[in-house]
């Protein structure tokens, strides 16, 4: 009997109150390729709530229009401005309860982690992972042709995930402190 080569979908988020990139891979084997990227945009709405409302609904949507086996996120970075923090956790949390009312599995990567899966350097620019991912999916990377930074770095997410190994990701998936530093040595110092 032959075995088929481990297949799976994998929503990438790069969260945000105003911007939210998404995108969505094909995981085959080794391989990847894009089925679906863009950018949520609530700048309009003035209302915090009405912001978090709205990404709970636009990424349940995203949810159910590719059916995902799992999510990738991206962790907020901790700056120097608590507000801009506070309110990217509320976003990320936000998609995050979409994805696990719809029974997905979440792991969540630092954005230094994503950097460093795609272009092997933690420290790379944004412009530098865009120019990476295209490279990356060659033939269809002219589909990122004209995307914004926000859905570029979410696809980096879901490349990141694609790249873990999944042993990595199961252990991501521990609860607990124990579980959080093995596998966030770089945010616990």
């Amino acid at each position: 009997m032959i075995k088929k080569p481990a297949e799976k979908i994998i929503l990438g988020i790069d969260p945000g109150t105003n911007m939210m990139g998404y995108a969505v891979i094909q995981s085959v084997s080794q391989k990847f390729s894009l089925l679906g990227i863009g950018v949520l945009n609530f700048s309009k709405l003035d209302d915090p709530y009405l912001k978090l409302k709205g990404i709970f609904r636009e990424v349940s949507l995203v949810i159910d229009k590719y059916h995902p086996d799992e999510l990738a996120v991206e962790a907020p970075f901790f700056g120097k401005n608590v507000q801009s923090m506070l309110k990217l956790g509320r976003a990320q949390g936000v998609a995050i309860a979409a994805a696990v009312s719809r029974e997905l599995p979440v792991t969540e990567y630092s954005p230094r982690k994503v950097k460093q899966s795609v272009t092997g350097n933690g420290n790379a620019a944004k412009e530098k992972v865009a120019e990476m991912l295209v490279r990356l999916l060659g033939t269809q990377g002219a589909l990122l042709e004209g995307e914004k930074l926000d859905a570029t770095d979410a696809l980096a997410v879901a490349v990141c995930h694609h790249f873990q190994p999944a042993v990595a990701q199961k252990s991501s998936r521990k609860k607990g402190w124990e579980g959080f530093i093995r596998d966030n040595p770089d945010r616990v110092k």
